[in-house]
């Protein structure tokens, strides 16, 4: 029964055929001679056939071993890529990430972090998904993806969850009369067009309750699902609305003002993954990497 061949007798054939000799092949593989003398005994013994002839001094390759060599070459290449590989993996820098994000993530926060996330790793791969929150409930339950970011989640035993609250600011464009005042309040808004979220949602009922508590009519104006949608239309003069600053940002630059609203009402992200799904080291590290994104947008309330 022949033995099982060994990478290290693998290349040690290899340093003999490239350099000639044994005491050569040793210094290039930080071993002694009669290590990589027994290296190639055994492999003889496993093969069944001579290895090396000896001409004028040096181990030429027998017929047999030139035959083999595109073989082993490209054995040993794998096996350098697979070193490197699980190197990268160990150091973060290589690996697959399957988000699952709210719509407007996925063109307002989400790409300037995965920039970042990316810029030293060029051996991680992402998917992005975008999706309404039931969808992404549904998919870190289904265990489909590695992490999600979503709102109004209420809890499930085969999620983990993280909360994070972000201000909320309200929108208007450029050179409104808005922008005279230090903060918003419901009371400034009531000759204002507003556009805001599902009537269902839970930011919906605590916004149209501080309306309530100021006396004063929430003047519902457009219905949208996302706050990003909010701003484009804002943008073009169609109304204000209350969102969160996390995505009003990335509109200043394209006609958007905006200021603090008061009372205090946070908008709350969830940060999901799967319960049962261990997460690589990489996913771990993105979800940190993400939810440091969120610092500065995090109220202090």
């Amino acid at each position: 029964m022949r033995q099982t061949l060994r990478i290290r007798q693998l290349e040690a054939l290899m340093a003999v055929t490239t350099n000639g000799s044994v005491t050569a092949a040793a210094a290039d593989l930080g071993v002694s001679q009669p290590a990589v003398s027994r290296l190639l005994s055994d492999l003889e013994k496993s093969f069944g056939f001579q290895l090396f002839d000896r001409r004028k001094g040096r181990l030429v390759p027998t017929q047999e071993v030139r035959y083999l060599q595109p073989s082993v070459d490209r054995v040993l290449e794998l096996m350098k890529q697979i070193s490197d590989a699980s190197q990268n993996i160990t150091q973060r820098k290589a690996g697959h990430i399957r988000v699952a994000c709210l719509p407007g993530f996925a063109t307002s926060h989400l790409p300037d972090v995965v920039a970042s996330f990316l810029k030293d790793r060029p051996g991680v791969t992402m998917t992005i998904e975008p999706d309404r929150p039931e969808r992404i409930l549904e998919w870190m339950v289904g265990e489909q993806y590695d992490f999600g970011i979503t709102d109004g989640f209420n809890g499930h035993p085969g999620v983990e969850s993280r909360n994070v609250d972000v201000r909320t600011v309200c929108v208007f464009p450029k050179n409104h009369a808005l922008e005279n005042l230090s903060e918003v309040t419901p009371s400034d808004l009531a000759d204002e067009n507003i556009i805001h979220t599902r009537r269902d949602s839970d930011f919906f009922g605590r916004l149209s309750k501080a309306f309530q508590q100021a006396n004063v009519t929430l003047n519902s104006h457009i219905e949208v699902r996302q706050f990003t949608a909010a701003c484009e239309l804002a943008i073009k003069g169609v109304g204000v609305s209350i969102v969160s600053e996390l995505d009003a940002v990335h509109y200043t630059d394209r006609g958007l003002s905006y200021r603090p609203f008061k009372p205090f009402l946070p908008h709350t992200l969830s940060l999901v993954r799967p319960v049962l799904k261990q997460p690589s080291l990489i996913t771990l590290e993105f979800i940190e990497h993400f939810s440091e994104s969120l610092n500065a947008f995090r109220t202090l309330a």
